[in-house]
């Protein structure tokens, strides 16, 4: 499965200087949240396959959710087998409808338990927010969540795909990295992944 993972900022190459066809070789395409709706709607009409996506803590801003694509947040999402869990915002670092403190966010995924369960485990991890130690910073406004790591060293998925941590925040961010037996992707922009 081919799948187009997205983040934080519109995507010129598929936007701005789309092609027809660009998109077309994509299985699924996989938002991780703080994109325009217009945009996700954009390419969920372009590419012809299923657009999944979380909400960042940007995205409060939304008036409507974007047509044509399915929201993941707090849910397990299955697409062709692959079982896809999705979980929104980051950090609580000022108040707003995507911010969360540990406590809650550990909540949110207390809740996820059964369907976790029932569904043998997570194939694919999405959220917005990275995990605490792999891609993030010291800082409130960017630190990853602890949980995220928990969920990572009990269901080993294939990959865990996430937002928040722009490329431009320095020059050593990584695209890629690994925890255990997980790919840690980092979708700021885009990026390609097969699993």
């Amino acid at each position: 499965m081919k799948i187009l993972a997205i983040s934080d900022t519109e995507s010129k190459y598929f936007y701005d200087y789309y092609t027809p066809g660009k998109l077309r070789d994509f299985d699924l395409i996989i938002s991780c949240g703080d994109l325009k709706l217009q945009y996700l709607e954009f390419l969920v009409t372009m590419a012809g396959c299923p657009l999944l996506y979380v909400h960042g803590n940007h995205d409060e801003a939304y008036t409507r959710e974007p047509e044509g694509c399915i929201c993941i947040d707090d849910t397990l999402y299955v697409h062709e087998g692959v079982r896809i869990m999705g979980l929104a915002g980051c950090h609580r670092y000022r108040e707003g409808k995507y911010m969360y403190t540990e406590s809650q966010m550990r909540r949110k995924v207390s809740r996820m338990r059964f369907r976790i369960k029932k569904a043998g485990g997570i194939d694919i991890l999405v959220t917005h927010a990275p995990a605490r130690g792999i891609n993030d910073f010291d800082s409130i406004s960017h630190m990853g969540f602890e949980c995220f790591n928990e969920l990572l060293y009990k269901y080993e998925p294939e990959l865990f795909i996430h937002g928040h941590i722009h490329k431009n925040y320095g020059k050593d961010i990584p695209r890629r990295s690994t925890y255990g037996k997980t790919e840690i992707i980092n979708a700021y922009d885009y990026c390609i992944v097969e699993i």
